[in-house]
């Protein structure tokens, strides 16, 4: 499917059917969201995915009762991940183990090391849930290329998110992903001119 396709086909369901979608399916996806963009290459991410029929009916009170999270095949949960010392001790070892040149490893790391000090703890927040939106739009397209509908959801308590799945303190439910196949039809994107787009 050409990329255009992928991007205008795509739609925001709020009905799924309840089939389930096949796990390789699911991984496939997973697998193509790994490779989203994010700054220094950080990843401060982790999706937890829900597809228990009762672990989502607790979500479901959580989610303002909007019905994709329980309609749904897999319900992902877009975690951001808030303690940016972890996060650039990780992608430190990740360049060790990759053979990563030592100047190249020391420069970035330095880098991912001043952003970290930098930010107070609610701007590593927020720092991570932007960097969130980079993965929820990997998973979109990489949905829509396997034939999966879905819909990007930030209307949720994410506190109790936290509570229902036993999130560790330092993830942060920041967006939903619900996964599956539909049981409506798209209404014609309504998008602004692309002049209004430029500044």
């Amino acid at each position: 499917m050409e990329f255009r396709d992928l991007v205008m086909q795509r739609y925001a369901t709020k009905r799924f059917d309840g089939r389930a979608v096949p796990e390789e399916t699911v991984q496939a996806i997973l697998d193509l969201a790994r490779f989203a963009p994010s700054a220094l290459n950080l990843q401060p991410w982790r999706i937890r995915v829900v597809t228990a029929p009762a672990q989502k009916e607790q979500l479901l009170g959580a989610s303002w009762n909007q019905r994709q999270i329980t309609s749904c095949s897999h319900l992902l949960v877009c975690c951001a991940n808030r303690d940016l010392d972890a996060v650039v001790a990780r992608l430190e070892r990740a360049l060790v183990e990759a053979a990563a040149p030592e100047p190249m490893r020391q420069a970035v790391v330095g880098m991912a090391q001043g952003l970290a000090q930098s930010l107070s703890a609610e701007g590593a927040l927020a720092w991570a849930q932007g960097q969130v939106q980079l993965l929820v739009a990997n998973l979109l397209l990489a949905a829509q290329a396997h034939g999966v509908a879905s819909c990007p959801m930030s209307g949720f308590d994410a506190a109790a998110y936290s509570r229902i799945l036993e999130l560790p303190a330092s993830l942060v439910p920041t967006m939903l992903v619900p996964l599956g196949y539909p049981a409506d039809t798209p209404a014609p994107k309504l998008r602004y001119a692309l002049d209004e787009l430029l500044v």
